[in-house]
């Protein structure tokens, strides 16, 4: 059952599980036939920092980039899908051809700089150590002088 977006669910989650959008497109790209499914993220906090685990399905290490910018952490990945598909005669009976991409920033501080983040890549699954950074003590008793 579809539920509008007030329910915590999209509209279009469902799209693929209309009869015709099936028959007459086939299974789709599963990189992007579910894009709301991509770049799920669980996040866990350790005594050293925080271990994200992005759930990448489809892509290839080379896909993917990620960047630290003004406190910015950017995940990023393109993917380019070619299915052609050739009789015994070269010629074509089917052609399609997929192009997305996909990205998601997470703000770490911009105490953490580009070294102190580890990232691998394996079974589909970005997964990233970004260390703590300690807070940055706060000068109490400072009060602002209301005038009048």
């Amino acid at each position: 059952m579809m539920m509008p977006s007030i329910f915590g669910e999209s509209l279009f989650d469902n799209w693929m599980s209309f009869p015709f959008e099936r028959e007459f497109f086939g299974k789709g790209n599963p990189t992007f036939a579910n894009a709301g499914n991509v770049m799920k993220t669980d996040v866990k906090e350790t005594e050293q920092g925080y271990e994200l685990d992005i759930d990448m399905p489809g892509f290839k290490k080379e896909d993917i980039n990620a960047k630290l910018d003004n406190g910015y952490l950017t995940i990023s990945a393109v993917s380019n899908v070619n299915n052609d598909q050739k009789d015994e005669n070269g010629k074509y009976i089917r052609r399609e051809r997929y192009s997305g991409s996909v990205s998601r920033s997470f703000y770490v501080g911009k105490d953490v700089k580009q070294e102190d983040i580890q990232a691998r890549f394996e079974n589909g699954i970005l997964k990233l150590g970004v260390p703590k950074k300690e807070a940055k003590a706060m000068k109490e008793n400072q009060y602002i002088a209301i005038e009048g």
